[in-house]
């Protein structure tokens, strides 16, 4: 299937709630960089907390890789810079920092197999093992960037270590992918509403302000979500595929 018939599948797949994706048990949210989170899963993590669901966000890289030519911002400034957006996008969605973990493995190099994905596959596992979690959400395997798909197969791994966790994929740069990409069978999922969060969404992805914003301007190269990007993720719906196992 074409990636263009393949996400206008998934912009029409059945409106679900949270419970319709997680029976029971809570929810871990793994993102490969501080702001998908709350691109993909703001408006999931928002209406968790708000229903009193345990969650955990589990943000894998280091997110130092989006102003590599800064002075301002050099490495590890960035990286405290970028984990302290997160925590307040956090806060804006009703999550508290105590249920935040930063993985801290390279932006841009994040591993799919060997040793340091093991051990982030693990500590996955042990997020979701304090909140009795019911289901994994990662960015999807298909989106066009190296940590995304890194980020599914250890999420995967994690599935695998818990036994029978769900495990489900939310879209961020795949809606760039070119349309003629072939990506395999229809789209099995739910679309979860969140139209009454999604101030809290718009916050939090505001929250991230190194990357929605010239707050570190001294980088031709740096990294910025452009209006067009942004416009996917305004929606009273947020995109969850199942994964098989």
């Amino acid at each position: 299937m074409r990636a263009d018939a393949f996400l206008e599948a998934a912009e029409a797949l059945p409106v679900g709630s949270l419970r319709d994706l997680v029976p029971a048990g809570g929810i871990v949210v793994v993102a490969p960089h501080p702001d998908d989170e709350s691109l993909g899963c703001g408006g999931l993590i928002a209406e968790a907390c708000t229903r009193r669901i345990p969650v955990r966000l589990v943000v894998v890289s280091d997110g130092i890789g989006s102003h590599p030519n800064s002075k301002t911002h050099p490495p590890e400034r960035l990286r405290d810079l970028r984990e302290s957006e997160t925590l307040a996008a956090a806060e804006c969605l009703g999550l508290s920092p105590d249920h935040v973990a930063f993985l801290r493995l390279p932006d841009r190099f994040v591993p799919a197999a060997g040793p340091e994905a093991e051990a982030a596959a693990e500590a996955v596992a042990a997020a979701a093992r304090t909140c009795d979690a019911g289901a994994l959400f990662v960015t999807w395997e298909h989106d066009p960037h190296c940590d995304h798909a890194a980020s599914a197969a250890l999420a995967r791994r994690a599935r695998d270590l818990l036994g029978d966790a769900s495990l489900y994929a939310y879209p961020v740069w795949g809606w760039t992918l070119p349309p003629e990409t072939e990506i395999g069978e229809a789209p099995r999922g739910v679309r979860l509403a969140i139209s009454r969060h999604r101030r809290a969404k718009a916050a939090a992805i505001a929250a991230h302000r190194s990357q929605t914003t010239d707050l570190i301007a001294d980088d031709p190269e740096g990294f910025r979500l452009e209006p067009a990007m942004l416009a996917h993720f305004a929606r009273d719906h947020e995109i969850f595929l199942d994964v098989a196992r």
